[in-house]
């Protein structure tokens, strides 16, 4: 078996600046907050403070994970490596600990974060070859007792038990002819050291790791072809390239739904007025309606008024008393209008007395006794006259609806009736 790759862990960061970036990304607020619930914030403060004084080489940062059906959301991560002991000596294994939008509810999502100088095992029973670690603890994760340091020591140990990561060794630009067939040409077994011995004392070049805006998938075991190396690059180009034109046309989709959903909106909110005008019209329109039927009959009553008292307009006599040109059809006209005319001459005697009184005609106390009398003698006719009044009012409706049934509500002939 050839021993797993080496890599060295980063340098410890700070205690005090760990814990003012945790308390900053944790505290803000709006379109830039992370999408953890408000509950857990503190919570998970604490499990990456833990983390980062339990285990220095893991590093929380903040970095955007795109999910399988294309999303991108800000999350917080550990990156950094996770020693583990292989064959009595300690190697550190790149890894990224992804927290979740779910966490601390859910396990974070773990990689493992391959250089270009690694591959990953296959098959590995706790790590599929996309780099997707799947280790018991996390199958058992329990809120709240769960936490990432306890998940740190278990990926330790069973990586140790069986490391997921190997080196392969660079290619020779002179190759010489292998005197030994039994080994293996693909990989190198590096000498084993502690990781606190620095790789470049050792004559290895330090890896770099990049932050990726999502965790990296390794597309199968990396080969020392030089085309190889070029095809997956290009393949990763593409990816990006396609990914970067995925976010743009989302975003001005995003808008032009936006901008037709306001529309939208404008066209209902019109709607509504021209439906509240039409039924407006609607309404007026049923007025008017109903005024031209009352005027229609109107003209009617009045028609035949004239035709019923034109013959005797003709015999009446050059000086004719007003008395005698008007003729009372009923009994409650009669005695609506004698109730008027009292009811106006007592106005007129009262104002004769005023005028009286202050004159100094008659006495005051007189003025007053014949005020009272004539007041209450006008309060019953003006009563007797209200009474009359209502009872014409109520037979001229009843009239009104008998010719309403007589024209048969046809609004039309009643419209050219008009004309």
């Amino acid at each position: 078996m050839v021993p797993p790759a080496v890599q060295a862990g980063p340098s410890p960061a700070n205690p005090q600046q760990t814990q003012q970036f945790l308390s900053s990304v944790l505290s803000q607020r709006g379109p830039s907050a992370l999408p953890y619930s408000e509950d857990t914030k503190w919570l998970i403060r604490q499990h990456l403070l833990s983390l980062s004084s339990s285990c220095p080489s893991l590093e929380p940062k903040t970095a955007t994970f795109t999910h399988n059906d294309g999303r991108s959301i800000h999350l917080l991560q550990a990156e950094g490596t996770v020693p583990m002991s292989f064959q009595g000596l300690t190697y550190n294994i790149p890894v990224v600990l992804w927290l979740m939008e779910s966490y601390p509810r859910h396990p974070p999502c773990v990689y493992v974060n391959p250089t270009r100088d690694m591959v990953i095992k296959r098959p590995h029973p706790f790590v599929n070859p996309s780099g997707v670690v799947s280790v018991p603890y996390l199958q058992n994760w329990v809120y709240p007792s769960s936490n990432l340091v306890d998940l740190v020591r278990s990926l330790s140990l069973y990586f140790g038990r069986d490391p997921p990561l190997y080196s392969q060794r660079r290619p020779n630009p002179n190759p010489n002819p292998n005197p030994n067939p039994n080994l293996n040409p693909s990989f190198t077994p590096p000498s084993p050291h502690p990781p606190d011995v620095t790789a470049s004392s050792l004559g290895y070049a330090r890896p770099s790791i990049q932050t990726r805006p999502y965790p990296p998938s390794p597309y199968g075991v990396q080969t020392e072809d030089s085309s190889e190396a070029y095809r997956r690059s290009a393949v990763n180009k593409l990816v990006e390239l396609v990914h970067g034109d995925m976010t743009t046309m989302r975003k001005a989709r995003e808008a032009e739904m936006e901008g037709l959903f306001n529309a939208q909106t404008m066209l209902w909110h019109r709607e509504e007025q021209l439906k509240k005008g039409l039924n407006e019209m609607h309404d007026e329109k049923e007025g008017l309606e109903q005024q031209l039927q009352m005027m229609l009959m109107n003209t009617d009553v009045l028609e035949a008024w004239l035709r019923e008292n034109e013959s005797k307009l003709r015999n009446l006599r050059p000086n004719v008393d007003v008395d005698d040109a008007f003729e009372i059809i009923d009994v409650p006209s009669k005695q609506m209008l004698e109730c008027a005319a009292s009811d106006l001459a007592i106005e007129d005697v009262v104002y004769s007395l005023d005028k009286a009184v202050q004159e100094g005609v008659i006495p005051f106390d007189q003025y007053l006794r014949n005020v009272r009398l004539l007041s209450r003698e006008q309060f019953f006719h003006r009563a007797t006259a209200t009474k009359m009044r209502a009872a014409q009012m109520q037979a001229q409706v009843a009239n009104m609806a008998a010719r309403i049934s007589h024209f048969g509500g046809d609004t039309e002939a009643l419209r050219a009736r008009g004309s």
